[in-house]
């Protein structure tokens, strides 16, 4: 047996399921490998998504939003984290008429006729009529993958949130370039939240025609926003599953209800030759512990071996900590992952956990407004490979 299916066997003992009487609670069995009696035998399906020889990640923005008392003041204003994203007034869907009195249609008869190519003026319009406009940053990474053949071959996930900042990021990074030269083939989208989806118009000012993947789930505000926003070019919906794309890169879609009204997450593996798994995420509401287990029962990787992870991980995307937290960290060390490459929603507090667990957490450079060198902040990259 390897050391990643002891790894496994003890993983599922010690981190699944609650509630299995005083011995549970006190911890002691929750860590104990006997506990994987409970759990049947699932047939790994080992599906070959093929190989590839490197997978490079550039960070283009981690930094959804700025201040997190901002956010969840305009949260809790508006209603809480069950109401509809698109009714909470944030830029782009800026109506004026205040917090939590927002509209998809009104915001975006104000805008729809500027975009994509004039997003500067449209975001003037947004920063008048939306709330707290100076607090939407956005998440968005390039993913470079190495084919065995030597070719490159450039995705995007997510296109951030707020126009001013991810134009800022785009140009700083030179993806306006890469975008406008066709050099990047697809823009994936994780999920449908704000801060990974509403700046699509950033990147269709530089190639309205780049073909869109987005995962099962979507509602009709962001179907129409697509469109709305000057695209041109090819839709794909991604059904829920494993989906491979090119030799060594597939995507999974996760059937998952996330809050603010948004279903659905799209996460990445690559198949790295000799190396083993990568896992790319944008937030990974799925969780970290299903993230890997699906990895573990869908895929076939190299060498059985979990070795790298990059993206948010949504363990404390507050920086607020709960002892359930713990688990989660005390978990991860099963996997065996080579190399962590965290930021966004993993939150500095959980990257300092992980640190001082001792795990390869990769470091950054703390700059363009990343707040921790601790994880890999704006511009940074880590590379798989």
């Amino acid at each position: 047996m390897s050391d990643n299916m002891k790894r496994r066997d003890f993983l599922k003992g010690a981190t699944t399921g609650v509630g299995l009487g005083m011995l549970g609670a006190m911890g002691i069995y929750s860590y104990s490998p006997l506990r994987k009696q409970h759990f049947p035998e699932v047939a790994r399906k080992m599906t070959d998504i093929g190989v590839c020889k490197s997978v490079n990640v550039t960070n283009i923005s981690e930094t959804s939003w700025f201040e997190n008392a901002t956010l969840m003041g305009d949260i809790k204003g508006a209603g809480g984290l069950l109401v509809n994203q698109y009714d909470y007034n944030w830029p782009p869907f800026g109506n004026g008429k205040g917090l939590g009195k927002g509209s998809y249609d009104d915001g975006m008869a104000k805008i729809k006729h500027l975009l994509p190519d004039k997003i500067d003026e449209a975001w003037q319009v947004c920063v008048e009529n939306c709330v707290h406009p100076e607090n939407a940053g956005g998440y968005a990474a390039l993913i470079d993958v190495e084919e065995m053949s030597g070719k490159h071959r450039k995705f995007l996930l997510d296109s951030g949130w707020g126009y001013a900042w991810t134009d800022e990021c785009f140009k700083r990074e030179g993806i306006d370039k890469m975008l406008a030269n066709r050099e990047i083939e697809a823009l994936f989208f994780s999920h449908e939240h704000f801060d990974h989806f509403w700046g699509l118009p950033v990147t269709l000012k530089y190639d309205p025609t780049i073909t869109i993947y987005i995962p099962e789930g979507f509602y009709p505000e962001g179907l129409q926003y697509i469109k709305d926003s000057g695209h041109k070019g090819k839709v794909v919906t991604v059904p829920k599953g494993l989906n491979p794309h090119i030799p060594g890169m597939a995507t999974y879609v996760f059937g998952i209800p996330i809050i603010c009204r948004v279903y659905g997450e799209q996460s990445m593996y690559f198949n790295v030759k000799d190396k083993g798994l990568v896992s790319v995420t944008g937030c990974c509401h799925q969780g970290i512990i299903r993230f890997a287990e699906t990895a573990y029962n869908e895929i076939k990787y190299e060498n059985d071996n979990f070795y790298g992870i990059y993206g948010g991980l949504h363990i404390s995307p507050f920086d607020d900590w709960d002892p359930k937290y713990d688990d989660l960290v005390i978990s991860l060390k099963n996997y065996g992952f080579e190399q962590i490459g965290c930021n966004h929603c993993t939150g500095v507090l959980c990257a300092k956990k992980f640190v001082a667990a001792g795990y390869n957490v990769i470091e950054g450079t703390a700059q363009h407004r990343s707040k921790d060198k601790v994880y890999l902040g704006n511009g940074d990259k880590i590379s798989f490979g």
